[in-house]
Order: C-alpha cells, then structure tokens, then sequence
C-alpha cells in the first residue's frame, strides 16, 4: 500500500490564506459578505468536526476494516483504481448527500452546515461533529468496500471529494465556462443548494460532478432574476457552537417524547425535515407546492383578471 497523505491536511494551508484572501476582497470590493460572529462560528465548527474526527472516526475504521475481507474483488492501487474510485465515490456522495436533505436522522447532523446565512468560503468549514454516530458510513461507506477498493485507497479520494469543494463556497465567482458548468459542481450550482428559495429547495446534491443532478432529476440553474437566499428555512438567530451543533437533534427528541404513536415518532425521526403528522409544518415538499401554485396563479391570466 502507497503511503498516502491527508489531502485535507495538506491543504489547511491553502483554505486559511484564500479564506483571508477572500475577507480581503470583500472588504475592498464588496464581491463576498462576511459577518464576524457567523465566521467565528463556521471556523469553530471546522475545529470541533476536526476533533470528533479524531475521537469518533475510529468507529468506521473499525467497521471498513471488519468488512473489507467480504470484498467482491481485489482492486489493487492501480491508477484506473484510483480515477474509478474517485467517480464512484462522488456518485456515493450524492446519494448520501440527498439523503440527508431529506432523512431528518441524518438532516439533524447535515444542517450544521447549511445554519449559515452567509455564503462565504468560511461556510464551507462549518461542520459537524458528531457525523459517524448517525451511522451513515455503514449504510452509504461500505459499498465501495464491498466492491474490493481498499478503504485506505477510498479515504483517500473521498478526502480529495471534500477539498474540491471548499472552493465552491463563495459568491466571488460567478458563472463558469458552459462546458465546465454542464458536467462539473461550479459555485453558481453549489449556491442553489444552500438557498432557501422554494424553487432551489432540494437540488444540487453533486460533490464534484453536476452531472449526477442532471441525471437523477434533482438539477436547477442559478437564476439572474432570483438571488439566492442563504441558511435554513428557520434560521438559528445564534450564533453559539453548542446550539448551532445540537438543535435538531434536540428538536428530534422533543418530537419523539410528544408523539402519541410508533408511527408519529418513526416520523419524526426518518422522515423528512419539517414533517408533521397533520402537515401544519413547512416541509421542502410543501413549501415547493406552495410556491409552485403561485406561479401557477400569475401566470393564468383569468385569475389575475378576477382578483
């Protein structure tokens, strides 16, 4: 086995000196927004996700090693194995990632990092940290192992999945070239998945390759006409690390205890992000429909004529 490095490690350097870079440029140009107090929370974020990496990340070592003799096959360190590994494991991302858009389980770990109404290259530091207790890299990790990629092999690509996107979280960049836009993640397509708006809930789930969206139906464009609107569809109005990392989890729990059946807590706890029993709350689902029949009302000419 080659003795690979850390590419997260090896690129903190970087991520400090273009965030600074970046805070620079706002300040003179006005081309980023940075808040003080939301800055200092995403950066803490990033140190405390960096810690319980440390102490926790022993859990899915564990397991990938546990199951890394079931392997279908045995992929060496070739360096096909190493391109292929990295494809399949963006197209593992993405379903991770749209699962945990729209499993509240694993939302509840996930929106840490969209608490943020900024977006900055600070945001994309702002992390969780309790990640491998939702025991998500057994039900989405385990399939490359299976497979025969050896785990040490898709750490390493999954590292380097993580450090492309730290560059498309800014506002500094708009649109890219056409080509570039159609098959990679740019931060034109990364800003509509931060956004609240109705009509950008739920999409752009790619890590690097936006191709992924365009495939399985979840892609929508950066509009001109429609700015993007940043942070959760109830925002913190905190800016406390403890808070910013416990909240949903909390909500969860306060949820479970009042539910009145198995089926109403299941709910609360596997379903989607804002489900309710009787639908009095606002899911993604429901505030696209709500939005979507808006639309719908301006565009009939009748019913702009009877009001």
């Amino acid at each position: 086995m080659p003795n690979l490095p850390d590419p997260i490690f090896v690129a903190i350097p970087a991520f400090v000196i273009l965030v600074i870079a970046e805070m620079i440029y706002a300040r003179t140009s006005g081309g980023a927004r940075y808040e003080p107090r939301d800055t200092a929370a995403s950066l803490t974020m990033g140190l405390g996700n960096t810690i319980s990496g440390v102490l926790l990340g022993g859990i899915a070592v564990y397991w990938f090693t546990l199951i890394e003799p079931f392997g279908l096959f045995d992929i060496g360190w070739a360096w096909w194995a190493f391109a292929l590994a990295f494809l399949l494991d963006d197209l593992v991302y993405y379903w991770s990632h749209r699962f945990a858009h729209t499993v509240r389980w694993w939302w509840a770990d996930h929106v840490v990092h969209h608490s943020s109404q900024h977006y900055n290259l600070s945001t994309a530091l702002r992390q969780p940290w309790l990640s491998p207790l939702t025991l998500k890299f057994i039900v989405f990790g385990s399939w490359l192992v299976l497979l025969g990629f050896p785990p040490a092999m898709i750490a390493f690509v999954a590292a380097l999945n993580l450090v492309y996107q730290f560059w498309i979280h800014t506002e500094a960049i708009g649109k890219m070239w056409a080509p570039i836009e159609w098959i990679m993640n740019t931060p034109s397509h990364h800003r509509v998945h931060h956004a609240t708006n109705p009509r950008y809930l739920d999409r752009n789930y790619a890590g690097v390759f936006i191709i992924w969206d365009r495939l399985f139906g979840t892609f929508e464009a950066e509009r001109k006409d429609e700015p993007c609107r940043y942070g959760i569809v109830r925002n913190l109005g905190t800016f406390n690390p403890i808070k910013i990392c416990l909240h949903e989890w909390l909500a969860i729990i306060r949820d479970v205890r009042g539910s009145k059946s198995v089926s109403e807590a299941l709910g609360y706890w596997l379903g989607p992000p804002g489900w309710s029993p009787d639908g009095s709350r606002d899911s993604s689902k429901i505030l696209k429909a709500r939005w979507k029949a808006r639309q719908e009302e301006k565009s009939d000419p009748t019913k702009v004529a009877a009001e």
